[in-house]
């Protein structure tokens, strides 16, 4: 990085960096809140420069396309998913598989209640037009936070196995899925993988149903509603 004798060539770079990321990230608020607004077809690049007084060109120059803003956006949403699952599922031992699922579900939630729109943006209704880089950022940390979730279910399969049904097959499930699962969790029997889709659906279904306001007229702790899913789904696999 080029400077004068005074360091002055330095600074100017590291102020245009900041001002950068500072636009990138009311870029982004922005299109959430379009989102949130007037639903997943609203998010115009456009729409955003007007908001925040720059031309379309000026705006392009940081994101060219509006799949490449939303592709951006969701890889961050499902960055901070998978770590948040992470840290709390780390935080119990291995040696109980049953306290990770609940804390993996628990964490989910948590998450979710906390961002509820980039919950809707993840695992919402589908932008139209919008389809996500084969491979790419997004599709690498997603197919993260359903490794983590079936390598978890896995790891419960051994006492599971004698409360749920073997009867599953490979061919039952999405040729996609099973590609992925396959090369990620080798070992997993395609029993425990079709199980894994079963434990999500569960926590998955209180969740966007309390994302979406309607647990909590019904509901008097949507909290204790969900542990007590959470421990039911844990006690349903043999575990304690």
């Amino acid at each position: 990085m080029g400077t004068d004798e005074n360091g002055r060539g330095a600074r100017t770079t590291s102020r245009r960096e900041r001002l950068r990321a500072e636009t990138v990230r009311e870029i982004k608020t922005i299109a959430v809140r379009q989102l949130a607004d007037e639903g997943p077809g609203a998010i115009s690049l456009r729409g955003i420069a007007r908001e925040m007084g720059m031309t379309p060109r000026a705006i392009y120059s940081y994101f060219p396309t509006r799949d490449d803003l939303v592709t951006e956006l969701i890889g961050g949403i499902a960055a901070s998913l998978a770590a948040a699952v992470e840290t709390a599922c780390a935080a119990v031992p291995d040696t109980d598989p049953g306290g990770r699922l609940v804390a993996w579900g628990e964490a989910l939630r948590e998450w979710a209640l906390a961002n509820p729109e980039s919950f809707r943006l993840f695992y919402g209704n589908p932008i139209p037009g919008y389809r996500p880089p084969e491979g790419g950022p997004v599709d690498q940390t997603a197919r993260r936070v359903c490794r983590e979730l079936t390598r978890l279910v896995a790891a419960a399969w051994p006492h599971a196995r004698r409360h749920q049904p073997e009867d599953a097959s490979w061919a039952d499930l999405h040729p996609d899925y099973v590609t992925k699962i396959r090369a990620d969790l080798p070992d997993v029997p395609p029993a425990a993988a079709a199980l894994a889709l079963r434990v999500w659906g569960r926590m998955h279904g209180l969740v966007a149903l309390e994302v979406d306001g309607h647990i909590r007229p019904v509901a008097g702790n949507p909290a204790a509603l969900y542990r007590a899913e959470m421990l039911d789904l844990v006690r349903s696999l043999g575990l304690s």
